[in-house]
């Protein structure tokens, strides 16, 4: 006979925007950090971390980030992404983890959050955007596609992966571990103001097929 644990229900249809949140956000983990950059129609540099990113596919390369909206509208990344149909994903390390932190200020859409948090920014080479120069991993992305999930309101971003920048010595062998995860250092986003570091790591390789039974007994 099987047992179960007790366990309490939370039907989510029930739940506050803010329950809603703080279930989803503290059991979805660890999550990457969409660290999106991005320019305004005017040119000035926009950098911002977003909690809901993941990839799509890997042929074609996709990748989604869902942005929130403020009470007066569109954040600055949406409203950029639209314009230009460009961004670039800074993966975010170590080292760039209190930097990260800083970008997620509101700053106002005219403030370069590059220059606010002293990073140094460069240009995409095949898409129209800026990234954190010394990141050592960079998606650049052009946009594919808009879904409007209804509620908060979210727009999720759809995009194709144009080029993928990395840092000397994090090339690999293809077919086998292209990117050390022990070289490179990801953080991961919990809960709340919580973010997972890299600690052990442990390489499982995937089993064997199990041999079929031809004896036809």
């Amino acid at each position: 006979m099987s047992t179960s644990i007790a366990t309490r229900l939370f039907e989510t249809r029930l739940l506050s925007a803010q329950e809603r949140s703080q279930l989803l956000t503290t059991l979805v983990v660890p999550r990457p950090i969409g660290w999106i950059s991005s320019y305004s129609g005017a040119g000035v540099r926009n950098l911002a971390p977003f909690s809901y990113f993941a990839a799509l596919s890997a042929t074609p390369m996709y990748v989604g980030v869902s942005v929130g909206h403020r009470r007066t509208g569109p954040k600055d990344t949406l409203t950029n992404v639209r314009t230009t149909r460009a961004f670039c994903v800074n993966v975010v390390t170590e080292k760039h983890l209190q930097a990260m932190n800083a970008t997620s200020a509101d700053y106002p859409p005219e403030v370069d959050e590059f220059e606010a948090v002293g990073l140094v920014a460069a240009d995409a080479d095949h898409v129209y955007a800026p990234y954190v120069a010394d990141c050592p991993a960079v998606l650049e992305c052009v946009l594919l596609k808009e879904v409007e999930l209804e509620g908060a309101p979210n727009t999720l971003l759809i995009a194709e992966v144009m080029a993928v920048r990395l840092a000397p010595g994090l090339e690999g062998e293809l077919g086998r571990r292209l990117v050390p995860p022990e070289l490179l250092r990801p953080i991961g986003r919990l809960g709340s103001a919580d973010y997972a570091l890299p600690g052990e790591i442990r390489h499982l390789p995937r089993p064997p097929a199990p041999a079929s039974d031809v004896s036809g007994g």
